[in-house]
């Protein structure tokens, strides 16, 4: 069976690579501008990556297009997905990055129109694989990973949908954290600065590698603030050697275990950047083979490390199958996980 696993995914990798090579890619974009759209304001940790990808991507592609970073952010992602699937051109020259939600939420979310299906997005890559944490200011009264059972919260967020609406969530639906949520902030940066000014007394959904850029003293003495909690199933290492613990700790039994698993495992794609629906499969593959060399490009890690920021990305296909596995979780599961989201809304 591996064999035949094997040899099937070789013959596929050749076939993608001979249409790519059929396809003469520097002619159709010689001259071009190709726009990657970012589901958030400016400031926040996707628009920190498409930035990055964006200074480096022109290199990669066949006859060097100019490319444009646009924001458009609103309604937790939904905008740019919804744009990407039945507005964008369908022909390789526009691609967004979006939360990780965004795939993820229809799976779980019943009754909601959103104008797309997760499934058939064509994923170009991923460029971070990110821990999301909670961040809470230093005079929120709690110290230990239970008390969040029981003192209440005020925690900020941006759009329903958005990683830091729907982690709190999952955190008070499945482990009766009291986390109440205060939503329609612009971007995480705002709500940030919320916290900054004693508005709110922290976020949750948060990457570590936005937290980083931020607050690059968060763990050796910011006066304000710290990383509480970590929201993954094993940690980042940096915050594991500090202590953080994680929210995933508070689970009781195999259940909550099995709910906040199937949830976390968004985070295997923090960054995801994917093209509309129905682009041709060799205009696909040439975008994805330039994603790859972005990614790879040594001027764009130098770049990553100026700014502090971890860039550990995976291709499209990884990102596919891990869209396809998610979507073929066990019924049972994903019930319980809806469960948890609609109970703490």
């Amino acid at each position: 069976m591996l064999k035949k696993f094997a040899a099937t995914a070789i013959f596929a990798a050749l076939a993608t690579s001979a249409t790519a090579q059929s396809f003469d890619a520097a002619s159709f974009y010689k001259g071009k501008t190709v726009t990657i759209l970012v589901a958030s304001s400016t400031g926040g940790g996707l628009d920190t990556y498409a930035r990055l990808v964006g200074r480096h991507f022109q290199k990669h592609i066949p006859g060097n297009p100019t490319v444009i970073v646009q924001n458009m952010p609103g309604a937790g992602g939904n905008i740019v997905a919804s744009h990407l699937y039945n507005i964008a051109p369908k022909d390789g020259t526009m691609m967004g990055v979006t939360f990780p939600s965004v795939i993820v939420d229809p799976l779980l979310t019943e009754g909601v129109q959103r104008g797309y299906d997760a499934t058939k997005f064509n994923y170009v890559g991923n460029a971070h694989s990110e821990v999301l944490v909670c961040v809470l200011r230093k005079d929120a009264g709690v110290s230990k990973l239970e008390d969040l059972r029981t003192k209440e919260l005020i925690i900020g967020a941006t759009a329903p949908g958005s990683t830091t609406a729907d982690f709190p969530k999952i955190a008070n639906g499945v482990l009766d954290t009291k986390l109440k949520l205060v939503a329609g902030y612009k971007g995480s940066r705002e709500v940030t600065m919320g916290i900054e000014s004693g508005e709110v007394q922290g976020i949750c959904g948060l990457g570590f590698s936005t937290v980083k850029v931020q607050y690059p003293d968060i763990l050796t003495g910011n006066p304000f603030a710290r990383i509480f909690a970590q929201e993954d199933m094993t940690g980042h290492p940096v915050l594991n050697a500090a202590g953080v613990p994680l929210m995933i700790s508070l689970a009781r039994n195999d259940d909550e275990r099995a709910a906040m698993q199937m949830f976390y495992g968004q985070n295997a794609f923090a960054r995801p950047f994917i093209l509309p629906p129905n682009v041709a499969p060799e205009r696909v593959a040439v975008v994805r083979k330039a994603f790859d060399e972005t990614m790879a490009d040594p001027d764009l890690l130098a770049d990553a490390d100026k700014m502090t920021i971890d860039v550990v990305p995976s291709n499209g296909l990884a990102v596919q199958k891990i869209v396809a596995d998610m979507y073929a979780t066990p019924p049972s599961v994903i019930e319980r996980v809806k469960a948890a989201l609609a109970r703490s809304k």
